[in-house]
C-alpha cells in the first residue's frame, strides 16, 4: 500500500494510484466523471481562508498530511457491534475505508419496489436508474471537494424506493476506517424516492481507533412528487480525522427532505447541506446540533434554494462550545423570483461553556419576491445564571443543574430527530460529553 503526500503533488499522486488499483476496470462512462472530476478539482483546487465560504474553516491544512487508499480489510464483526445502534431495525451497510463490505453488513429482505444496494454494484448493474441523476445536483454547487470527490467516485449507498413504497425502517450505513492507517475515503451516495414514497437513510461516522483520516462524502437525493426523504449524518469520530458531508437535494410538488445532523466527533467537520424546492407545496426541515470540545472545529452551512412558489422551510441548530473549540454556522435562505408565497424561518442558538471557546454564525436572506414571509436569527450566550440559582436552591448541586441546563438546550434539537433508536445512542453520547451530566437526566 503506497502513501502518498497531497502537499507534494495535491491528490494527483492518490488519483494515479487510484486509477491502477482501487479505481481500475470501472465502466468508461464512470471513468468520464472521474476524470472530469480530477480535472475540476486541480483547476481550482482547495479553498482557502480567502473564499467567503471558508474564511473561518481551514480546510487546506488536509494537503500537509500523508493519507492512504487503504486496503478496507482487517475489520472484525465484533468492532463493528461496538458501534452499532442497539435497537435499530432495517437494512445495514457497513463500509470500510470506503469500500462496501458484504461480510459486515445484512440488508435484509427489503418491500417490493425497494432496492438497497452498494453504490459500486449500482454502478455496474444500474447505470439506466444512476446516470440520469449522478453528480447532477452536486454540480449545482460546484466546489472543489465535491469535484474531488467525483474523481475517486467508487462506493457507497445507492438506494431507489419506487413510487407509493413506504421503507419501513431505516437504512443505516456505518462507515469505518481501518486501524492503523491514515486513511483517504470518498463515499457517494444516490438516494431516488419516487412519487409518494417515503424513506429514511442513516450515515454514521465512526473511527475504530485514533488515526488521522480524510473522509469527503457527498450525497445526492432526487425527492419526486409527494415523496418523503428523511435523512441523517451522525459525525461520532475520533479527534484526528477530518470529514467533509455536502447533501444536496431536489423536491418535487408537495415533496419533503428532512435532515438530521449530530456533530459529536471529528476534529475538523465541515457540513454542507443544500436543499432546492423545485416544485410547489414543498417542505424541507434542517435540524442538529454540534458540541464540539476540546480543539474541535465543527462548521455547519447551508443553502436553501426556494425556486418555487408555496414552499416552506426551516433551518433549526444549536451549537454548545467548550474548551478551546470553535464552531461556525452559516445559513442562507434564498427566495428566487416567482418563489411566492414563501414562508421560510431560521434559528440558529450558540450556548458558550467556555471563554476560550468560539462561534462565528451568519444568518443570511436573499429575496427575489414579494409576498414571501421570511425571518431569521441567531443568538450566542452562557448559562442562564437566575436558572442555576433556581435550581441550587431546590437543592440541586451546582454542576448537576448546569448539566440539566445544557443537555435541555440541546435537547431542542436532539427531540427533533424522529428515530428513537438514533436519539437514544446521541443521548448516550451527549451523557459523556457534555459536563455535570447523569444518565438520569438523559435517559
Amino acid at each position: 500500500m503506497t502513501t502518498t503526500t497531497q502537499k507534494e503533488n495535491g491528490f494527483r499522486g492518490l488519483h494515479e494510484q487510484f486509477g491502477s488499483s482501487r479505481g481500475a476496470g470501472a465502466p468508461d462512462w464512470v471513468e468520464a466523471f472521474r476524470t472530469q472530476g480530477i480535472a475540476n478539482y486541480e483547476e481550482h483546487g482547495l479553498p482557502t481562508l480567502k473564499d467567503e465560504a471558508w474564511r473561518f474553516t481551514p480546510i487546506g491544512k488536509i494537503a500537509d498530511r500523508s493519507y492512504q487508499l487503504a486496503a478496507g480489510e482487517g475489520v472484525t464483526r465484533e468492532q463493528i457491534a461496538e458501534h452499532a445502534v442497539p435497537g435499530l431495525e432495517g437494512p445495514k451497510l457497513v463500509f470500510v475505508d470506503g469500500r462496501f463490505s458484504p461480510s459486515l453488513s445484512d440488508i435484509g429482505r427489503l418491500p417490493d419496489g425497494m432496492e438497497v444496494l452498494s453504490l459500486a454494484e449500482a454502478l455496474r448493474e444500474r447505470r439506466d436508474a444512476v446516470e440520469p441523476h449522478l453528480d447532477k445536483l452536486a454540480r449545482s454547487k460546484p466546489e472543489a471537494l465535491t469535484w474531488l470527490n467525483t474523481a475517486f467516485l467508487e462506493d457507497g449507498i445507492f438506494v431507489r424506493v419506487a413510487d407509493n413504497v413506504v421503507a419501513p425502517h431505516p437504512v443505516h450505513a456505518l462507515f469505518v476506517t481501518t486501524p492503523g492507517t491514515a486513511s483517504f475515503v470518498s463515499p457517494r451516495t444516490l438516494v431516488l424516492v419516487g412519487r409518494a414514497a417515503q424513506v429514511t437513510v442513516i450515515e454514521d461516522y465512526v473511527s475504530l481507533d485514533e488515526s488521522a483520516t480524510f473522509t469527503n462524502a457527498v450525497t445526492e437525493c432526487v425527492v419526486e412528487d409527494g415523496a418523503t426523504c428523511i435523512h441523517y449524518v451522525l459525525e461520532r469520530e475520533n479527534d484526528a480525522a477530518v470529514t467533509v458531508s455536502s447533501v444536496h437535494a431536489t423536491q418535487g410538488r408537495d415533496a419533503q427532505f428532512h435532515t438530521h445532523t449530530a456533530l459529536v466527533g471529528g476534529g475538523l467537520v465541515r457540513n454542507n447541506v443544500y436543499p432546492q424546492l423545485r416544485g410547489e407545496g414543498g417542505w424541507s426541515f434542517l435540524n442538529g446540533f454540534y458540541v464540539p470540545n476540546g480543539e474541535q472545529h465543527h462548521d455547519t452551512f447551508m443553502i436553501i434554494d426556494h425556486a418555487a412558489p408555496h414552499c416552506d422551510s426551516r433551518q433549526f441548530y444549536r451549537g454548545i462550545m467548550d474548551d478551546r473549540s470553535r464552531a461556525v454556522f452559516s445559513g442562507r435562505i434564498i427566495v428566487h423570483e416567482g418563489a411566492q408565497k414563501t414562508d421560510a424561518k431560521q434559528t440558529n442558538m450558540n450556548l458558550m461553556l467556555s471563554d476560550d471557546a468560539l462561534v462565528d454564525t451568519k444568518p443570511q436572506l436573499e429575496i427575489y419576491a414579494d409576498d414571501v414571509k421570511c425571518t431569521h436569527g441567531a443568538t450566542i450566550g452562557q448559562l442562564d445564571e437566575g436558572a442555576i440559582f433556581y435550581l441550587k436552591s431546590r437543592g440541586v448541586p451546582d454542576e448537576e443543574a448546569r448539566g440539566m441546563l445544557t443537555f435541555a438546550f440541546v435537547n431542542e434539537a436532539l427531540d427533533k430527530m424522529d428515530v428513537e433508536p438514533v436519539r437514544a445512542l446521541l443521548r448516550g453520547l451527549l451523557e459523556k460529553r457534555l459536563p455535570g451530566m447523569k444518565p438520569s437526566e438523559v435517559g
